[in-house]
């Protein structure tokens, strides 16, 4: 489930560069003028819709794979560890034989 999840999320991701990379540039600092691809009102409320969309289908699969991995995570920590005293000497694991 959580391999699906993943490469849904980075189809998604593609996918919405795809479509801001698509739309008109507004005049933005650079000064690089020009139109996108499509041009014209109606492409360009396509566009934005679809990439709101698309946005908010990568925000549900952000916050799935943020919850799944807590899910994960929440089998063992590091701060479940005893404590122990420093200078206290420290057993091995395995038995020494002679």
């Amino acid at each position: 489930m959580l391999n699906v999840l993943i490469v849904i999320h980075l189809l998604l991701t593609l996918v919405m560069v795809g479509l801001i990379l698509l739309q008109r540039s507004e005049g933005g600092v650079l000064g690089v003028g020009g139109g996108g691809v499509m041009s014209g009102r109606a492409a360009g409320n396509l566009l934005t819709r679809a990439t709101a969309v698309v946005a908010a289908g990568f925000f549900v699969t952000s916050l799935s794979l943020a919850l799944m991995s807590n899910q994960r995570s929440k089998q063992g920590s590091i701060m479940d560890a005893p404590i122990e005293a420093p200078g206290a000497p420290v057993s091995p694991a395995v038995p020494l034989s002679r």
